[in-house]
Order: structure tokens, then sequence, then C-alpha cells
């Protein structure tokens, strides 16, 4: 049986890239962010793609897209601002954003889809519907999905580091059906795979900061981790991308900034500047430029090479710094983080845009996705529901 998807939030792919390589077959994506559109057909030219607002997708349009195929699963993984626990600001919000499951319900029950997934921040289960309000979030989910004859569900909080990808990144997740005779499972790790730092750049030429040159070639030894990205067979993608490395080269600094690096240890980031050094000294590295005015929480966090990543986000080019080399990381090295296949094509957006225009970088696109590594094990598990039923 061939189980078929409907991609909604669909970004860059994440989910159809790990969904694909677990043996479903996407039918149809709804994003409306042009840059992450460009990228997903690049990658998966086979998905119909509806570039809009998934609040203006009528109904009309779904039907067309999907014809009499039957939808086994509904992915939606709607925009996480709102939710997140990255900043104060960014939890004070209360907009339409915070509703958006309402649609990936919506076209759910258009195509009468046995199962839906809902993805985000493990935020979104303490985040309330009104502010200073006793009700969440979760529970106005639950509710709809219910009324909605999506009354049967699970709940659960993973870390894609139990899956294979060598990063701590928690993600919640929601699955339900309409169906009681389903055995609704979430993914298992059978092992802990223990990738770190260091396995994920294995082969990535290293550079210095403003290094000019777009490296190409590979250089070193593979191990288990880099050969599964490199695997197209078991990714089933065929692109233009032709066994070279993409996307890598070193983002420009200026001078303060590289020294800032310096001045990280493995482990440390900006805040950890301001703590370890004297009043005295920080106001001297300020009128030097090496430290800004102020310090950000999630900025400037210098990776340790024997460790997992800590969580890429899409402000992942300010957040992250390489362990060994005073530069932040190159799009290819936060790809490997996220564990997208190394053939993988950014094709859409700069490499670097301010966050104030709906244009997503690459470094956005990839921040935002879901692991395609746990987008796979959650594959194996839809497929494992599906077929028990049978």
């Amino acid at each position: 049986m061939t189980i078929n998807h409907i991609d909604c939030f669909s970004g860059p792919g994440g989910i159809c890239t790990g969904f694909k390589a677990a043996g479903l077959k996407t039918i149809l994506a709804i994003e409306k962010v042009d840059s992450c559109v460009e990228t997903y057909k690049a990658n998966h030219s086979e998905v119909k793609v509806i570039s809009k607002d998934i609040r203006k997708v009528t109904e009309a349009e779904i039907k067309k897209a999907v014809g009499n195929k039957k939808i086994h699963i509904l992915s939606s993984g709607m925009p996480c601002e709102t939710f997140s626990t990255a900043g104060s600001s960014s939890r004070s919000s209360y907009d339409f954003r915070q509703q958006l499951y309402s649609e990936a319900i919506r076209i759910a029950n258009i195509v009468n889809a046995k199962i839906i997934l809902f993805e985000n921040v493990p935020g979104i289960e303490s985040k309330k519907v009104i502010k200073n309000g006793e009700r969440f979030i979760v529970d106005d989910i639950i509710e709809e999905l219910s009324a909605n004859g999506y009354k049967y569900f699970l709940r659960t909080v993973l870390n894609a580091y139990d899956f294979g990808v060598p990063q701590n990144r928690n993600r919640f997740f929601l699955i339900a059906t309409k169906d009681k005779n389903l055995n609704l499972i979430t993914p298992i790790s059978k092992k802990r795979f223990n990738y770190t730092v260091k396995d994920a750049f294995a082969g990535l030429p290293k550079m210095q900061p403003n290094d000019p040159k777009e490296y190409t070639e590979y250089s070193g030894k593979d191990n288990a981790y880099t050969k599964l990205l490199k695997d197209r067979s078991f990714w089933k993608i065929e692109n233009s991308l032709n066994g070279k490395i993409s996307y890598h080269i070193s983002p420009k600094h200026r001078k303060g900034t590289i020294e800032r690096f310096k001045l990280l240890e493995p482990g440390e980031s900006l805040v950890s500047l301001f703590k370890k050094f004297s009043p005295q000294k920080v106001k001297q590295l300020q009128e030097d430029k090496i430290l800004p005015k102020k310090w950000f929480i999630q900025r400037n966090k210098k990776l340790v090479i024997d460790e997992p990543s800590k969580t890429v986000t899409s402000h992942c080019l300010d957040e992250l710094v390489h362990p060994e080399l005073d530069r932040c990381l190159t799009v290819r090295e936060v790809a490997r983080l996220q564990g997208f296949p190394d053939f993988y094509d950014f094709k859409g957006g700069p490499f670097i845009c301010p966050h104030i225009y709906e244009t997503q970088d690459k470094y956005e696109q990839i921040g935002d996705a879901v692991p395609p590594l746990l987008a796979y094990h959650w594959g194996l598990a839809i497929t494992e529901i599906l077929n028990n039923n049978k």
C-alpha cells in the first residue's frame, strides 16, 4: 500500500524528505514563503506545491491537486514564533499564527485524511490561549480535533538526538485519527546514536573566517552519519547536484567579531564573556568593538566538538560558532547538524537576509525545518500504524 501524504506549512521539505526515505509519498505541499517553495521544488519535483497563504487555499484547489487519491497522513508544522521560549517578546505575542492549526484540520477534512500529525516547539504546551488566562493552546487544538472527529490522539516531545541527529533538539508532536481501530504509536529510539558535531562535520574542508573560497571537494574520512547523508538510494532524491559539496563558504565577519569568537571557550556564549570579565574589561572590549553594547542569551554559542550541537534555529547564523574555527557556520555545516542529505539543494533565497522580510534565507530555511531523520522515524511509525490496522 502506498501511503499518501499532504505537507502543510512544508518549509524547505524536512518532513517530506524523511517521509520519502521511509517509503511514503507526498502528494501535495502548501507553503507561502517563495524561497522555501523554490528549495522544495528543487528537491521534490514530483510533488504538487500550492504556493500561497494556507488560509487562502480553497477546497477546489485541494481536490484538484489530490484527485481521487486517498490521503493517509496530513502533517502540519505551523509557524512556531508565538510558541517559542527563545525570547520573551515572542511569548507575549498573540496573533492569527497560533490558530493556524485550524487550517490544517480544515484541509484534513476536505480530503478525509486518516491521520493528522502536528509538530511544533515544546513551548506550545505552556502557551495560553489568552494572555494570563487559564486555558492552553493545546487544549484548543485537541478540542477542535475532537469536534472534527479526530478524537483519538497521542502527544509527546521527542529529542532529534535520539533518532540519529547530532543535535539536542526537542520537538512537540501530536498525532490524531478518527479511526478508533488504529493503534497510534510514536517513534521510539531503539538505540542512542551518539553522533556529535565532530561526526557531523567530518569530510567538510576547514576554512578560516572570511575565506572567500567556496569549497566543493570533500576531505578526510566518512563515518556512519556522513555516509548516510550521501546515500541517494536511502533518501530517494534526484536533483541537479552532482556529488560535490555545495553551500560551504565562510560567513563574513568584522575583525572585532572574530576577536570576540577567539575569547570564547567551547560551550560558552556571548553572555559568558559579559559574566567572566570584569566591568572594566567589558567596557574596554566594547570600546574596541569586540563586544556589543548589550548581550543576548542565545547569541554566539561556541559548539563543543565532541558533543551534539545546541538546537539549530532560524537564527543559527548568529547563534552558533564553530567549535575549532573563529567563525559562524556555513550553510552546509548547519544542514549537516539538521541531518539534511549532502545533495539537498537549498535553492531558494540568499545566503543571508534580514528577518524582517518574509523571504527566508538559506540559514532560516534549514533552522526552521524538521530534521529529516526524525521525520523518517515518524514515517516508519505511521507505516506501522496503518499496516497493523490492515
